[in-house]
């Protein structure tokens, strides 16, 4: 029988996570200045495209 492989793709979760991890650091922040709201909502989605390369996809057997 022929299995078909189906390809899980992590990089929209990482960047997603990463972009709500900066978006809460953001609201805390937001008290102080605008700008830092933004800033770290930027350097969540940095983070995100940073580590998407160096995470093996997976491959899901059906």
């Amino acid at each position: 029988m022929k299995t078909n492989k189906k390809r899980i793709d992590t990089n929209s979760l990482i960047i997603g996570g990463t972009t709500l991890i900066g978006l809460g650091v953001g609201f805390i922040l937001l008290k102080t200045s605008a700008l830092w709201f933004v800033a770290s909502l930027m350097i969540g989605i940095a983070t995100g495209l940073l580590i998407t390369p160096f995470i093996p996809s997976k491959t899901k057997e059906s």
